[in-house]
């Protein structure tokens, strides 16, 4: 595509306004990819933040589903998050899987009912009396633009109750933005793309995230 210099220049300098580019449906294709070389969608390890079988891990878990209710085979989840210090990692390269360098994102694909799992820590607050939480997005088929949203940890209800985000939300809807734990450790986390039990999304100012059948 040819770019017009002119038009280029006027953004830059604010007198003229681009137009964003359309968004595409996503998906399903993400398997495809795997079997080419320099292609990272999914890629090996990519759930897996820490060693599953490292004393600090948590599995993060749940199920993705449509508006009828009906888990989707081929999503994709991505999340980012602080490590269980609090820190937000600076290391470079999100791809790094070598066994000791926690880089808070992960990305892992739906299986043929739905379920995604990760294998990360629980993060700490990133401030003192913070609500600790992941962020998460999610690629679908039929979204127009991927989807973001959080999951909080459910222990410190003090931290829950002053958060600015949580506080935003109907009160009937801030529970689809704070996890489940179960009784070895586990973090269950449901994703629901609409429906009476939609999961609440982050929308940001200028982008417009249409979902559709």
């Amino acid at each position: 595509m040819r770019i017009d210099q002119n038009q280029l220049a006027a953004a830059r300098d604010g007198s003229e306004k681009l137009v964003p580019t359309p968004g595409q449906t996503i998906g399903p294709f993400f398997g495809y990819a795997s079997g080419y070389e320099n292609v990272h969608i999914p890629f090996r390890d990519g759930q897996h933040l820490v060693n599953p079988a490292s004393p600090k891990a948590v599995r993060l878990t749940g199920t993705v589903y449509d508006g009828a209710g009906d888990p989707i085979p081929d999503a994709m989840i991505e999340i980012w998050q602080a490590d269980e210090n609090g820190q937000i990692p600076q290391e470079t390269g999100s791809l790094v899987r070598d066994g000791w360098t926690f880089t808070g994102w992960g990305r892992a694909t739906a299986d043929n009912v739905g379920t995604y799992t990760f294998s990360t820590v629980n993060p700490g607050p990133t401030e003192e009396g913070k609500a600790p939480f992941i962020h998460v997005v999610v690629f679908a088929r039929g979204l127009m633009n991927k989807l973001h949203t959080r999951i909080y940890l459910p222990e410190d209800t003090v931290a829950l109750e002053k958060d600015a985000l949580l506080s935003s939300v109907e009160a009937d809807r801030r529970q689809t933005l704070i996890a489940e734990r179960e009784a070895d450790g586990t973090l269950r986390f449901d994703i629901h793309l609409q429906g009476e039990q939609e999961t609440v999304f982050l929308q940001f100012p200028g982008i417009e995230y249409p979902v559709h059948d």
